[in-house]
């Protein structure tokens, strides 16, 4: 009994000092609940920080786009043959070296380089038409396929990223009145920016209004009536 009478005045003496604690920490005028707001104050400031600093982030990869190019500006179009077309002539070309550096070996292998001339013709013409005509040929076809598009709505104008021969990108940069459509559809081309043919696919495009400002398809037709009526009479 003595001992939990002693235990018992043990718990209630330690809130009693911890209270008279508080009482001798806390300054003048300021009582222990003004201590714990203070306390509390620094971790709300921080809060604070933290909430305010997710919110700048959240502005900041919201108004910047990732489709938008310092210089050509914005992007409207994306083929999505770009990687097949890079592969296909890289193939190509890796297969040219390859006959290039093979061809004296198998010629002074097998003796061809010693038999008659129609045979020597042959395999000549044979080794020359996958090294130097299939390369050429997919260069020629693939030459005008869009891999992007850009647009300056300022300037009116368009970027077009395209493979040149050496399988880097080539920008070309024209205005919207040099596009022309051709008279006859082609396979290989879409329009003609100035004299170089263009090859896109109108279904990639994310807004079908850059497509139609592209080909000139939102301009309104003006037809002149007295050269209509000129024409009906001379016939």
């Amino acid at each position: 009994m003595l001992l939990l009478r002693a235990a018992g005045c043990r718990r209630a003496a330690a809130p009693a000092s911890a209270a008279a604690w508080l009482r001798g920490a806390a300054p003048r005028g300021l009582p222990a609940a003004a201590l714990r707001r203070r306390a509390a104050l620094p971790a709300a400031a921080g809060a604070q920080q933290v909430t305010s600093f997710q919110g700048l982030a959240v502005r900041s990869l919201s108004t910047s786009s990732p489709h938008d190019h310092p210089e050509h500006g914005r992007l409207v179009y994306k083929g999505n043959l770009a990687k097949a077309v890079l592969g296909v002539k890289f193939f190509s070309y890796s297969t040219s070296i390859f006959n290039l550096f093979m061809m004296p070996y198998i010629m002074f292998k097998t003796g061809i380089g010693f038999e008659s001339l129609f045979i020597q013709a042959a395999f000549y013409g044979l080794i020359g038409f996958f090294t130097f005509v299939t390369p050429v040929t997919l260069h020629v076809l693939t030459k005008g396929y869009v891999i992007r598009l850009y647009y300056k709505d300022e300037m009116d104008t368009y970027t077009a990223i395209t493979y040149n021969a050496i399988l880097a990108e080539k920008a070309t940069v024209f205005h919207q009145k040099d596009v022309k459509i051709p008279d006859i559809t082609k396979m290989f081309t879409t329009f003609y920016a100035k004299t170089k043919s263009m090859l896109v696919n109108p279904t990639l495009f994310p807004n079908p209004q850059d497509y139609n400002h592209l080909m000139g398809y939102d301009k309104s037709f003006y037809f002149n009536l007295e050269e209509e009526n000129e024409a009906s009479e001379r016939k």
